[in-house]
């Protein structure tokens, strides 16, 4: 299986590119983003752009994928509405509208959220907006298009957020969230979890377009 992934340098991204140089059945992985990994490994292509939003230069590049785990994405505290659709939703619909036309047969793996508001009629700016998103993924020609919508992700491996002050936070709350996961595990995944279990449907499918913690955490056990 070949994979395009982007958001490598993200928290998320960082754990679902481990997963993937890691898994003997992922061929190869091209990420796409705006600075180098500063990483080497047989698997790893980068492409190094500095505008994620415009392929027109490199498309001919980005054919013969099976999957995109797209796992980019920013808070939306402090943003307008219009600022957070336009790095939310249409960056995305961008990079998919672009890959659909050179990967009919592809299966496209977003990273939203849990609360995404399906209806975009809510009152949560970001809900709003992750779920137009969503809807206009589910439109587009793909072969299979998944909706990741975790709560709480734990890092692992040394894997840290870019974020200041979501690796604070990760620290004061550490015993509060191992607390939740010994107690409710199914509100709680972890770095690990969302890239084994993004290879798992990518390769197999699964029953809905939406999974959720509990999902994600089933899916990443089955894959060993």
């Amino acid at each position: 299986m070949k994979v395009i992934l982007f958001g490598a340098s993200g928290m998320v991204g960082a754990g679902v590119l481990r997963e993937c140089l890691l898994d003997p059945t992922v061929e190869q992985v091209l990420s796409v983003g705006r600075r180098p990994l500063g990483r080497s490994d047989p698997k790893l292509r980068e492409l190094c752009l500095p505008d994620v939003a415009d392929l027109s230069g490199v498309e001919d590049r980005l054919g013969g994928y099976d999957a995109c785990f797209f796992c980019l994405g920013v808070s939306s505290a402090g943003m307008s509405e219009a600022e957070y659709r336009r790095v939310t939703h249409d960056l995305t619909l961008s990079v998919a509208g672009t890959l659909a036309r050179r990967n009919p047969s592809m299966t496209f793996v977003y990273v939203s959220g849990v609360g995404t508001d399906s209806s975009e009629k809510g009152r949560s700016m970001w809900a709003r907006v992750k779920g137009q998103t969503e809807n206009d993924l589910l439109r587009l020609p793909f072969k299979a298009t998944f909706m990741f919508r975790p709560g709480i992700i734990r890092p692992k491996h040394g894997i840290r957020s870019r974020t200041r002050i979501y690796r604070v936070l990760y620290v004061v709350l550490l015993p509060v969230v191992l607390l939740a996961a010994a107690i409710v595990p199914n509100s709680i995944t972890t770095t690990e979890s969302v890239g084994r279990a993004m290879i798992r449907v990518a390769r197999h499918g699964f029953a809905t377009a939406w999974l959720y913690s509990r999902d994600i955490n089933r899916l990443a056990a089955e894959s060993g």
